[in-house]
């Protein structure tokens, strides 16, 4: 007796009548494949992953059956390399229209000890198997507690007390999902009727069986007996200098409910949506009432303040800035260079590429035109934009630097350059160094000539030779800047659960409607926090505004960095091992420097619109 093992392809593909081709919606980037009866359907494999490490590897990784023709990568965007997908063809193949059982694929050779060993461990990492038919991911669908859970791909394998269990193989197509009848014309003017594939679901199961049955069996060959198997038990045992056996079985369902446009919807639900719903509105309705009520009553305050200085006479005017304390005696060094001002104009350039970059990125997928079905084309628009915004970077980067030096343009190439070196930083592979090159450094060297030739922004008042003695403050000025992020982490903490769960657990992420809401009100509340910190900040006399402006709003990357940290211990349990925490932890970090540099603009540049506002509407010479 040799271990056998038996993936029990369910595939139900399901047909839909009678719809004709150009009647309803489709996502953009995707369109439908029309097959005829007994045409072939090549089912593809994608990278093994896990949400044990989080670390993808290839399929044929694995002691997994070959195809005949050799293996063959698919061709990948830039985008799905990046996101760790290695697309190959597989030997599963299935004829339409045209149910097949037990359909013999492969026994492998004896398994040695390093793929045993390797096996074991993929098994005991929960990775998972990810297959692709038509373009749409295997789900599987699974009873616990009397709920149904649905999963995209199937295991490896599982664990049965100490035994690590079966390798599995599987072959499903379906989900409730099917084909759909074209009723006809194709380009060759035949009236045989098509279909296309609407849903693709795999039950994998194991089993074992006499091997001295297949020695003399051919890939695709017809197993000689019945086999039956229950999914919800394990049947063979992998050991050591045993062979593995796979085999499929394929069962199409025509379905008259599922429309191909909307085949995506099994992927694109939501758990809890409800509550998903709710908390997002209720969110956006607290945040925006409390930042309303702040922005109202500082625009109250400073206008007051305005309307009794300017009706004073002149007289009184001076008396009263000698009598005055606050915002209104630091006007002759408001506007005093700050500390590492190259460091800031780099840091407000690569924060205005960054914000860019999500604005018009969660747009385009907003309005439907980076959906699932596409994919990688997320992350390459992504990078696109990225790239293509280096010149705004550079523009706003090099005029900052004008400003700040009262229209000096030496050194804005390399104020330029060094935005674009920031950048340089996030580029990992050699692609993203071509692309660098390229396109991004000259974009941004010509947003900085734009830049130096723009006239620099005049400051209403003049800056003292000498700087003003800040008096000593009851509490830290930097503790309320770094407070002053909670009330921006607290527009999205919400929304980031769901961005979390779609980067690390595998889930669909596609409600980048409200996703564009969040944004809106996250930019609007991180400039209200800035401007009302930097208010405060010159009130007591402190006019070292610009950096404290900047990490103001900025702040809300220390909050979303340690809500990372709070996420891997609760809700990645699983995660194992010192690589896979530090990958984690790498990424987030990488992630939440993006956000401070995009939240920390936006703070800096609506607080020296309000300075440079503030201080143009009275004369205080």
């Amino acid at each position: 007796m040799e271990s056998f093992h038996k993936l029990k392809i369910c595939v139900l593909l399901i047909f839909v009548t009678l719809f004709q081709l150009g009647q309803g919606f489709y996502l953009p980037g995707s369109y439908p494949h029309k097959y005829g009866i007994g045409d072939y359907l090549n089912m593809k494999v994608n990278s093994l992953t896990s949400i044990d490490t989080e670390i993808p590897f290839s399929y044929y990784s694995l002691p997994f059956c070959h195809p005949k023709e050799g293996i063959k990568d698919s061709a990948e965007n830039l985008g799905e390399l990046l996101m760790g997908d290695r697309i190959e063809n597989s030997p599963y193949r299935f004829k339409m229209y045209t149910n097949e059982t037990d359909i013999f694929l492969c026994q492998t050779k004896s398994l040695s000890a390093d793929e045993f060993k390797l096996l074991t461990k993929r098994i005991d990492e929960m990775y998972q198997v990810n297959v692709i038919l038509d373009n749409l991911p295997a789900i599987r669908y699974t009873k616990k507690e009397g709920f149904m859970l649905r999963w995209t791909g199937y295991p490896v394998g599982v664990k049965f007390l100490f035994i690590s269990m079966r390798k599995p193989m599987w072959l499903v197509m379906g989900t409730g999902d099917a084909a759909e009848v074209i009723p006809t014309v194709g380009n060759d003017g035949s009236d045989a009727p098509g279909y296309m594939v609407v849903g693709f679901e795999v039950v994998p199961c194991s089993f074992q069986h006499n091997a001295n049955s297949l020695k003399k069996l051919n890939m695709y060959d017809k197993y000689p007996a019945s086999i039956n198997c229950d999914p919800g038990t394990v049947a063979m045992p992998i050991k050591e200098n045993e062979p593995l056996a796979f085999t499929y079985e394929v069962s199409f369902v025509e379905r008259d409910d599922i429309k191909w446009p909307s085949r995506w919807d099994a992927y694109l639900k939501m758990e809890g949506a409800k509550v998903h719903w709710f908390s997002i509105l209720n969110s956006l309705m607290v945040i925006t009432f409390l930042a309303g009520i702040v922005l109202v009553i500082f625009l109250r305050t400073v206008r007051r303040d305005l309307t009794r200085y300017e009706e004073l006479d002149k007289e009184a005017q001076a008396q009263m800035n000698e009598e005055l304390s606050g915002w209104k005696l630091v006007v002759g060094d408001v506007f005093r260079a700050p500390t590492n001002p190259s460091l800031l104009c780099v840091m407000v350039g690569d924060g205005v590429q960054i914000l860019g970059m999500a604005v018009v990125t969660i747009l385009f997928a907003a309005l439907g035109f980076m959906s699932p079905a596409s994919r990688g084309t997320l992350i390459s628009g992504m990078l696109f934009f990225y790239m293509i915004l280096g010149i705004a970077a550079g523009y706003v980067a090099v005029r900052m630097w004008r400003t700040i030096f009262v229209g000096d343009h030496k050194g804005w190439i390399s104020v330029s350059w060094k935005s674009q070196h920031r950048s340089y930083s996030f580029s990992l592979f050699v692609v993203l160094i071509l692309m660098w090159f390229c396109i991004s450094v000259p974009l941004t060297l010509v947003g900085g000539y734009f830049g130096a030739r723009a006239p620099h922004i005049e400051y209403p008042v003049r800056t003292n030779q000498i700087p003003r003695e800040i008096p000593p403050q009851k509490y830290p000025s930097w503790l309320l800047v770094l407070g002053a992020g909670t009330l921006p982490f607290g527009t999205l903490f919400i929304e980031l659960f769901f961005i979390m769960s779609s980067i690390w657990m595998g889930r669909v992420y596609y409600v980048f409607g409200f996703l564009f809401i969040v944004m809106i009100l996250l930019v609007v509340v991180c400039a209200e926090v800035s401007l009302v910190l930097t208010y405060m900040h010159l009130c007591v006399e402190d006019w070292k505004w610009w950096w404290k402006s900047f990490f103001a709003s900025g702040s809300v990357a220390i909050y979303i960095f340690l809500y990372s940290i709070n996420y891997l211990i609760f809700d990645l349990k699983s995660l194992s091992g010192p690589v896979s925490a530090t990958l984690y932890l790498g990424y987030s970090l990488f992630m939440v420097v993006a956000i401070m540099l995009a939240t920390g603009t936006v703070g800096f540049l609506s607080s020296f619109w309000f300075v440079h506002y503030l201080f143009s509407s009275v004369k205080l010479d």
